[in-house]
């Protein structure tokens, strides 16, 4: 009995937090589309588009480039990174933490072919000198990462 008792208590609270969770659902306000929105950031009727993500790893020549020579390099790819998304060609980008440093870091680019990407990653300098190499995966996302950027720069207190 007094096992049917606990079993019936808790199925009574699983049905209370059930009905609270649903309740808040109900009142949580959902945004308002916006088509102009969707449409500025390539949306399709589900939010979402075409991106490719370019991940970018060490390349062959990495431990030739020291120095000032190698700070020139990274100031080109940070300019490089910075024109892409005023373009609106790079939703997002960063570094990873990888201690073997394989995996070096990312672009989310804005297009809808690798060819495209590959296009794009050729311009960076670190790519151009062979201290990093790119693959390439196509990926559909949330279109809303195009805003990235935008929300970057008002939250960055400091540049690279």
């Amino acid at each position: 009995m007094m096992k049917f008792a606990l079993l019936f208590f808790v199925l009574m609270m699983i049905g209370q937090f059930s009905a609270i969770a649903q309740e808040t659902q109900k009142k949580a306000k959902k945004p308002k589309y916006s088509a102009k929105l969707a449409k500025k950031v390539g949306a399709d009727k589900n939010g979402m588009r075409q991106y490719v993500i370019a991940f970018l790893k060490t390349g062959p020549r990495d431990g030739d480039f020291n120095g000032e020579e190698r700070v020139a390099l990274f100031r080109g790819h940070f300019a490089n990174m910075a024109r892409l998304a005023a373009e609106g060609k790079l939703a997002v980008a960063g570094p990873f933490s990888d201690p073997d440093k394989k995996f070096r870091g990312l672009f989310i680019l804005a297009v809808t072919t690798v060819e495209e990407a590959r296009k794009l990653a050729k311009t960076d300098p670190v790519v151009k000198s062979g201290l990093m190499i790119v693959e390439y995966v196509p990926w559909f996302g949330s279109a809303a990462l195009m805003l990235n950027n935008e929300l970057h720069y008002k939250v960055q207190k400091e540049s690279m």
